[in-house]
């Protein structure tokens, strides 16, 4: 996976721990890399223990979670925000799935390096896949 040793600038690693300090005390972080809460009434979907990016799982039951019975839905907290914002349409919009080899990364810089767009997504042609240990020496 993507580590923040391979960033070598100042102000990315400035940028990250800024992002760490607001967005987990704010959102309950998870350094996805490509942030989403925005449309999601700022609720980290990645906090789903099943990790649902695109609308609930269908286990949930009085808006708890399936997994975990005594902690609300993360999606029903964010329909009650969306709608509390006038923003439930944003739910609608589908999500690609998580890439993986951003897990860990600021999303801010990826934003700003043009990695994913606002929207979250990934500009594929701007990850670079990790190299295997050992190889191009």
């Amino acid at each position: 996976m993507f580590d923040y040793g391979k960033m070598k600038s100042r102000l990315h690693r400035w940028l990250g721990r800024a992002e760490l300090a607001t967005k987990v005390p704010l959102f309950d972080c998870s350094s996805c890399g490509q942030c989403i809460v925005r449309p999601l009434g700022y609720t980290c979907p990645m906090k789903c223990p099943k990790q649902m990016r695109n609308g609930p799982c269908g286990g949930a039951v009085a808006g708890r979670c399936e997994v975990f019975p005594d902690e609300k839905c993360v999606w029903d907290k964010a329909w009650h925000r969306d709608s509390r914002l006038g923003w439930t349409e944003k739910l609608e919009e589908i999500q690609p799935p998580i890439d993986w080899r951003l897990w860990g990364t600021s999303s801010w810089v990826n934003l700003v390096t043009g990695v994913v767009g606002t929207n979250g997504h990934v500009n594929d042609d701007k990850v670079e896949m990790p190299k295997p240990a050992g190889l191009g020496r």
